[in-house]
């Protein structure tokens, strides 16, 4: 089944939509949930909390994109969960890792502390990220958006790990010095 007759099923409110959508993308999402919670039951309830979130939301949203769709879907679940669970102490898990490797290029300041100062800040990682090769791009969104070990990435590009972590810290660098030229503060 594709993608636009799963959204059909979610349109129509049947049921069947969510055994399409597990079925066709239920081992995608609960890689992004593990990438991020590194708790197996944690990351069963993210992927749950993913279908319903999609079967609430899809009567008024029509994804062009529905791998896209549930994937930030999930995402955000599994940060928000992540957050929820580890307020008061940091573990090092692989969204944890990620976002000390981002820090030497965003800072450490929250970006969202005000909603015009994320939004600007991610249209100029937009920007960036546009101007980049396509597997640059790829490799920088399945580190810091999807949360992708290196060695996972390095697997999916055809490359050694060493050549992932490499651009990586290349693209960081790169990217602190074009939010510096455009006058955000590192």
């Amino acid at each position: 089944m594709n993608d636009e007759q799963i959204v059909n099923l979610y349109w129509a409110r049947d049921e069947a939509a969510i055994r399409q959508t597990q079925d066709q993308y239920g081992r995608y999402l609960a890689v992004i949930a593990a990438n991020v919670l590194s708790n197996r039951q944690d990351e069963e309830e993210c992927v749950n909390d993913t279908y319903l979130r999609a079967w609430n939301s899809m009567p008024s949203d029509r994804p062009q994109s529905l791998a896209a769709y549930l994937g930030r879907i999930t995402r955000n679940l599994a940060i928000d969960m992540y957050r929820k669970l580890h307020t008061a102490k940091r573990e090092g898990s692989t969204y944890e890792a990620s976002l000390d490797e981002l820090a030497e290029c965003v800072g450490t300041q929250d970006p969202a502390e005000t909603r015009l100062g994320a939004a600007a800040l991610g249209e100029a990682i937009s920007v960036y990220l546009r101007s980049l090769d396509q597997q640059k791009r790829q490799i920088f969104i399945s580190r810091y958006f999807f949360l992708d070990c290196c060695a996972d990435i390095a697997d999916k590009a055809g490359i050694p790990e060493g050549s992932v972590r490499s651009i990586l810290s290349r693209t960081r660098k790169g990217l602190k010095d074009y939010l510096e030229k455009e006058g955000f503060v590192i």
